[in-house]
């Protein structure tokens, strides 16, 4: 498994998300077989999905994410919007497979509860499942106690490839919960505030580098996991892909 870790330089949030995709499409070649990458994004963002940006409600969801202070951009894998600051860990999971159009449901249930053990075994009364009123809804979110999601996942699939990406929020959730409460007001969508968990609220103490080394120590089992730069010629390629996840250009 290569690893690459760390933010971009240049951390433009769509240049990170065009990253994600850029990869995709280096694993549909079968050139490197699995990658995963972790970053602590480097400034708020709020994440918009593809469906988002067809609501009535877009310009002004978008409006509201800026005036909070949160970056939007517009995500390829599916789902509602979701928000994060730096006090979270985005984990990017690529790999080359045949027939990667399917198995999906179990690539959820496995990656899920991966964090659901790596998260009990910090103290965390960690679940599958969704909770009521989350953002982005998903029934295999990771949840504390039932009541607050801590972890939302999300797949793109191609032919030979597919793309598992997690979102774990550490921290910063008395943030998130205003900014998601007026995105979601603007979209017309359902949304609970209180639905919105992190891990450090649950144990005191818990920070992102803590969390993202025992990510990657889960992900391994084991296996070698020295971080390597992110290869030139795959910057290059999300470069030429960033525009697809500017909310400017999506409005105009």
């Amino acid at each position: 498994m290569r690893f690459l870790r760390g933010a971009l330089v240049d951390s433009e949030p769509a240049l990170e998300l065009a990253l994600a995709r850029a990869l995709v499409t280096e694993a549909r070649g079968g050139g490197v077989e699995e990658t995963l990458r972790l970053y602590r994004p480097a400034t708020p963002v709020v994440v918009f999905g593809r469906g988002d940006t067809r609501l009535p409600g877009f310009p002004a969801a978008v409006d509201a994410a800026r005036a909070a202070g949160f970056e939007p951009v517009v995500r390829a894998t599916g789902g509602k919007a979701v928000a994060y600051t730096s006090a979270a860990l985005v984990v990017d999971h690529v790999r080359h497979e045949t027939g990667s159009i399917g198995g999906q449901d179990a690539r959820f249930g496995r990656f899920g509860e991966m964090f659901v053990d790596l998260f009990r075994g910090f103290g965390v009364d960690a679940r599958l499942g969704a909770v009521p009123g989350e953002y982005c809804p998903g029934a295999h979110s990771v949840n504390a106690r039932g009541v607050e999601k801590l972890v939302g996942t999300a797949q793109r699939m191609v032919p030979g490839a597919w793309l598992f990406s997690s979102l774990v929020v550490v921290g910063d959730e008395q943030r998130l919960r205003p900014v998601l409460a007026e995105v979601y007001r603007c979209l017309g969508q359902e949304f609970d505030s209180g639905s919105v968990g992190s891990l450090s609220r649950e144990v005191p103490g818990l920070d992102v580098d803590g969390v993202g080394a025992a990510v990657v120590a889960a992900y391994a089992a084991g296996r070698p996991a020295s971080p390597v730069p992110v290869p030139d010629d795959l910057l290059e390629a999300a470069r030429g892909l960033v525009d697809q996840h500017r909310v400017d250009q999506v409005q105009s």
